[in-house]
Formats: C-alpha cells, sequence, structure tokens
C-alpha cells in the first residue's frame, strides 16, 4: 500500500506559477512511474506529466514549456512546477505512482483555480 498526501492547490492569476508536491508513505526509489493528472468540471480526467524511474519525463502537449515534473528519492516526493498559468489550467490535480506492474495509487486531489 502507498498513502499519497498532495499539497500546494489553490487560486491564482493567470500568468502566475504554482507548485504541487505529492508525498508519499514510503520510499519511492524503485517506483516505476509517477505522475499528475488532471480533471476539470464536465470533462475526463488526462494526463499531465509523468516521470520514470530513471528520469524519462513525458508531457501533455498543452503543458509542454510551462510545467516541470521531477522527483526527490530522499524526500518521497514528486512535484509538479507550473508556470504560466492560464485559466484552462483549472482542475483538479491528482497524484498517481505506479510502484510496480498491476499496482496504482491516486491522490485525493488538490484544487487549482486560475483566475484574476
Amino acid at each position: 500500500q502507498v498513502q499519497l498526501v498532495e499539497s500546494g492547490g489553490g487560486l491564482v492569476q493567470p500568468g502566475g506559477s504554482l507548485r504541487l508536491s505529492c508525498a508519499a508513505s514510503r520510499s519511492i526509489f524503485s517506483f516505476l512511474r509517477m505522475g499528475w493528472y488532471r480533471q476539470a468540471p464536465g470533462k475526463q480526467r488526462e494526463l499531465v506529466a509523468i516521470i520514470t524511474k530513471i528520469g524519462t519525463t513525458n508531457y501533455a502537449d498543452s503543458v509542454k514549456g510551462r510545467f516541470s515534473i521531477s522527483r526527490d528519492n530522499a524526500k518521497n516526493t514528486v512535484y509538479l512546477q507550473m508556470n504560466s498559468l492560464k485559466p484552462e489550467d483549472t482542475a483538479v490535480y491528482y497524484c498517481n505512482v505506479v510502484p510496480d506492474p498491476g499496482s496504482v495509487y491516486w491522490g485525493q486531489g488538490t484544487q487549482v483555480t486560475v483566475s484574476s
């Protein structure tokens, strides 16, 4: 089992920045993949960014060049740095981890609202 605790969401003006954190209850060193998804009202949950065990990253086209995912194995934490935020980035953001094939865990979600 893995418990995930997300933090860092909130209200920000367009063009602003936020950093989301997702702390895991045990070592993430061997986790195959960690990532962030988001779900806006009335829409399906979508991939935002992922980072693999060896540090390979992948981003949704809509956030490339603005968002950056990273992981700190010493702190058992994955981060999502979000810059140049737009109103369309407004959503609930969920942390997702895949420790091994067949195991998937989700965080409880953190709200990000981009509005003036």
